[in-house]
Order: structure tokens, then C-alpha cells, then sequence
């Protein structure tokens, strides 16, 4: 068996030489192989994915993939629930191990397990709380809810997930982002003033007792700091600029962004609405700046116009990690029947999070 074939010896290639070593690579692992990438990559990474998608969509890919190596092209806890999802039977890769995501990040094990103990000081959350983490958390979050009767959602099932856990209890603690969770419960008729935000720097999330008895959802303080930067602002002045413009946004933005929106979705729904429009439509678009650039390019020969939200330039710099270096580096490394960067969750964790996440697949809006 050859030896590991060492990053630096990718990092100073050039793009060119990298899409001719992945193409080659490709071709040589076959069906042993399967790229899958995110929307938000960067497109020199992007055209080499065989399946690409959203997390809903690349975790429904990963658990039916019969590939032996599964080499995701997005971010850490993409990767990490591929690997749950096939059940560690398959070889899940991550090109860079630096592709985190800052959201996740904001919610770990010990805090969530703190904000746990404290709201038991006041409820009995095994009784009265559904725990629901955004997919967009770390593997040991999701065995969390799958401990505590809860469940994984994603952008695109949100509003499926909270009926499904209302059903069973009475509250709800969603958790990392609170703009999903405000924006899906705010479109299901659920008054601000039953979805309490805790801070997780503060002592019992800096709520009163009376506020933890009276929520309906209790959502954690974190957010995607891409999506943050659109602004109502930005609706105003395009609509004063383009009278008859269609506005989308991802559920990730803050409220007062969505509520300016006419419409608002996951990326998948954002692809699937706006490929359906007509000729003439000019479409402003609320996510991810690589999707819409991708989107105004398709969409242009239509006579269909994708305009960017932002005046300002903002992409996701975790996914952008991922270049035609590394994954140039770890398909080569393959070939030469060495595994570098694979993501093992373990089963004392996996067995958990799976649950949670099953019952996620179950309740697909």
C-alpha cells in the first residue's frame, strides 16, 4: 500500500491540474465513489459532486448510497450524519476538516445540558419539552434528542417537525438557530410572545420562570451569521427599484426580513420557485451568495433575472474551505488505497442521533 500522500503537495496546484486529477481519480474509483455537494460550495468544487443538494437532500442521498466511500463537500456535521446514517458501513470523508459551521458551533453538549437542568428547575422537561435540533448541530446535540423523545429537522421540514413534536408535548426547545424556529412558529400561528429567546450566557437563559411556563417554544440564541447580513433594507430598496420583483428568502434570516418576503424556504424550495417562474420575472433572493450566483446564471437564458440580496459580498467561508486542492488530495489518496480525513461518530452517540434523525426522514414535509 502506498504511503499518505501528503496536503502540501496539493495546496500549490492550480485549479486546472486539480479537475484533472479529480476527473482521473473519478474514472478509476467508479461506483466505489460518491461526491456529494452541498449547494453552498464554491463552483470548482461544485461541478464535481454526483449528487448535490441541501442537508435534507444529501442525508436522504448518503442513506441510500451503496458507494464505499462517501467524500461530502460540505460541512462537518454533513459529514457526520452520513456516517450515522450508514450506520459506519461506509467510508465518509470530509475534504477539510477546518469546514465547520459558526452556528453550530454556538450550541454544544454542556450548554444544552445545562439549559436542561435549569428549565427543570422550573418544568419537567422529559414531560413537557420536545427537544429539536437543527440539523446544523454537532452529532452528540442530536443523540441529545433522540435521549429525550425529541428529533432532528432541517429548513425544509421545520413546520412538520414542530406539529409532530407539539403532538407528543406541550413545549418546544429549538436549538441552534433561532430564526428558523421563530419564523416557522410565527407562520404557524404561534404569538411572539410564546417564543422566548434563551441566551445561553445567562443564568437560566436570562428568562423568569413565568416566561418558561408560559413559552411554546423556547429558542436558543444562535443564528447563521451569512444570512445575517440581509437586511429589510435591502427588500425596500429593491422593491422601490423594481415595483413588480419577487422577493425569496432561506428561513435562517431574522423575521423582519421574512416578513418583507413573498416568499420564504429552504434552498430546495428557493431552487424549485424560482426555476418555475416566467420570462420578464426579476427575482430578489435572501441565501447564500455561490447558490444565487449559480441560479442567476441558469436562469438568464430564460429571460428570468436572480439578483443577490446583499449590496455586499457574504458566502458561507466554512463551506468555501473546501477547494479542488483538498478534494483533489483525498480522491488521490483513495486511489492509492489510503483514507484520510474520515468521519467516525461514535456508537454511543451514533445509535441516538440516528433515532432522532429516522424520525426526521419520517415526518419529510
Amino acid at each position: 500500500m502506498a504511503a499518505v500522500l501528503k496536503l502540501d503537495q496539493f495546496s500549490l496546484l492550480d485549479d486546472s491540474s486539480c479537475d484533472a486529477r479529480i476527473i482521473a481519480a473519478k474514472a478509476i474509483l467508479g461506483k466505489r465513489l460518491a461526491i456529494l455537494g452541498h449547494h453552498y460550495q464554491r463552483d470548482e468544487v461544485f461541478k464535481h459532486a454526483d449528487y448535490s443538494g441541501d442537508s435534507l437532500k444529501l442525508s436522504q442521498q448518503a442513506a441510500n448510497s451503496d458507494a464505499e466511500f462517501i467524500v461530502f463537500c460540505g460541512v462537518h456535521f454533513m459529514a457526520e450524519v452520513a456516517d450515522i446514517l450508514t450506520f459506519g458501513e461506509r467510508k465518509v470523508i470530509l475534504p477539510d476538516l477546518a469546514a465547520g459551521c459558526s452556528m453550530a458551533d454556538m450550541a454544544n453538549l454542556v450548554k444544552v445540558r445545562k439549559c436542561w437542568e435549569e428549565i427543570s428547575q422550573v418544568i419537567d422537561p422529559d414531560q413537557t419539552v420536545t427537544p429539536v435540533t437543527y440539523i446544523n448541530s454537532a452529532a452528540d446535540l442530536k443523540a441529545f434528542c433522540g435521549n429525550h423523545g425529541g428529533i432532528v429537522c432541517t429548513s425544509s421540514n421545520a413546520k412538520a417537525v414542530l406539529q409532530w413534536s407539539f403532538a407528543r408535548r406541550e413545549k418546544v426547545l429549538f436549538f441552534p438557530d433561532q430564526h428558523l424556529g421563530r419564523n416557522t412558529g410565527y407562520r404557524m400561528g404561534i404569538p411572539l410572545d410564546q417564543m422566548v429567546t434563551w441566551d445561553f450566557m445567562k443564568p437560566r437563559g436570562g428568562l423568569t420562570e413565568d416566561q418558561i411556563r408560559n413559552a411554546k417554544i423556547i429558542l436558543w440564541k444562535g443564528f447563521c451569521s451569512v444570512h445575517q447580513m440581509f437586511q429589510p433594507a435591502h427588500i425596500d430598496n429593491f422593491r422601490k427599484a423594481n415595483p413588480k420583483g419577487k422577493v425569496i428568502s432561506h428561513p435562517e434570516n431574522a423575521m423582519e426580513v421574512c416578513e418583507k418576503s413573498d416568499f420564504v424556504g429552504s434552498t430546495e424550495y428557493i431552487l424549485r420557485t424560482v426555476r418555475a417562474s416566467q420570462p420578464g420575472d426579476h427575482w430578489l433572493v435572501g441565501t447564500e451568495l455561490n447558490l444565487v450566483n449559480r441560479l442567476a446564471d441558469e436562469m438568464k437564458p430564460k429571460g428570468v433575472q436572480v439578483q443577490f440580496m446583499s449590496p455586499t459580498v457574504c458566502m458561507c467561508s466554512t463551506m468555501f474551505r473546501t477547494d479542488p486542492q483538498h478534494l483533489a488530495w483525498v480522491l488521490d489518496n483513495l486511489v492509492a488505497g489510503q483514507i484520510v480525513n474520515q468521519i467516525r461518530v461514535p456508537q454511543n452517540i451514533a445509535d441516538p442521533a440516528r433515532k432522532a434523525l429516522d424520525l426526521m426522514l419520517e415526518v419529510v414535509d
